[in-house]
């Protein structure tokens, strides 16, 4: 896929999506003025909400690339607030607001090849989601994402203790309060439950869904595109191999990122999305590739 020209215009809008229990949010997207053949279905970290990552959509849409950003529930233009009365977990993300979301994204571009990805537990998610659902993608992109199994951490004892303290910090607030802990968004309940479930067991299950997550992750054939930070304490090297470890039959490429390739930005959880490019241009010729 040939880089366009700095002056080709990108499209550029936000898109109303309802799940099916009436949770609203908007679905941001970019996209090249020509025909767009691929799409990447993006999904944010935890807590980031959808417009931070406009910077890595430009860099795909100049490379005729559309992206669509899913919001998070409770974040940014979504019409949810985590509170002691408004709570969820993994399977309304999973079962209402993704399908809607993505559903929206076919509906702008229906002919197109779709790739799921995302960043952190965005990118847990679009995993899961991806082995829930095979046949809807092509192929997986992450950036900075790992699974949060504590033992595949340094100071392994103070990650599992985390583990344990959040979800009582959640129940005892009404929603983690991560604004003010310095970790994620204002996040319910259930979802704190869900991921460290997944911190403390190092496998994948969701309050409410019956689906064997671990084993359709076994069966995954699709390709994967990994890019880790150097310098990123949250998503280790050993992080990111439990995640992919899950996965035995799927191809993968994979990249480690320093700051010299994001034009000296320190590479790390979140500070690469300042300077996306050298990102953006490995996802563009993966997906030019054909993996």
């Amino acid at each position: 896929m040939q880089p366009a020209d700095s002056d080709t215009p990108i499209h550029e809008t936000g898109l109303p999506v309802t799940a099916a229990d009436g949770a609203t949010t908007q679905l941001l997207w970019r996209a090249p003025k020509m025909p767009a053949h691929e799409v990447l279905y993006w999904m944010p970290a935890l807590g980031v909400a959808a417009k931070h990552y406009l910077p890595l959509a430009d860099a795909l849409a100049a490379r005729g690339i559309a992206v669509a950003i899913h919001e998070w529930r409770g974040i940014g233009s979504s019409n949810r607030r985590a509170g002691r009365q408004t709570d969820w977990a993994y399977r309304q993300l999973l079962e209402l607001d993704m399908p809607a979301g993505i559903a929206t994204a076919r509906s702008q571009w229906p002919d197109a090849r779709y790739w799921i990805g995302g960043h952190s537990l965005g990118g847990q998610l679009a995993t899961v989601y991806g082995a829930l659902h095979p046949q809807a993608f092509s192929g997986l992109a992450l950036v900075a994402s790992g699974a949060p199994y504590w033992r595949r951490f340094p100071r392994s004892w103070l990650i599992g203790l985390a583990y344990v303290a959040a979800p009582w910090l959640a129940r005892l607030v009404g929603h983690l309060p991560g604004r003010r802990i310095g970790f994620g968004g204002n996040e319910a309940r259930g979802v704190i439950d869900d991921w460290a479930r997944t911190g403390r067991t190092g496998r994948y299950a969701a309050r409410d869904m019956a689906d064997d997550m671990e084993a359709k992750l076994a069966a995954l054939h699709w390709p994967i595109l990994t890019q880790r930070m150097h310098d990123d304490w949250l998503v280790p090297e050993t992080s990111l191999d439990w995640l992919l470890g899950k996965m035995p039959l799927a191809s993968r490429r994979s990249y480690v990122l320093a700051s010299s390739e994001l034009g000296h930005v320190r590479a790390d959880h979140f500070s690469w999305m300042k300077a996306p490019g050298a990102i953006a241009g490995h996802i563009a010729d993966w997906i030019d590739s054909g993996t």
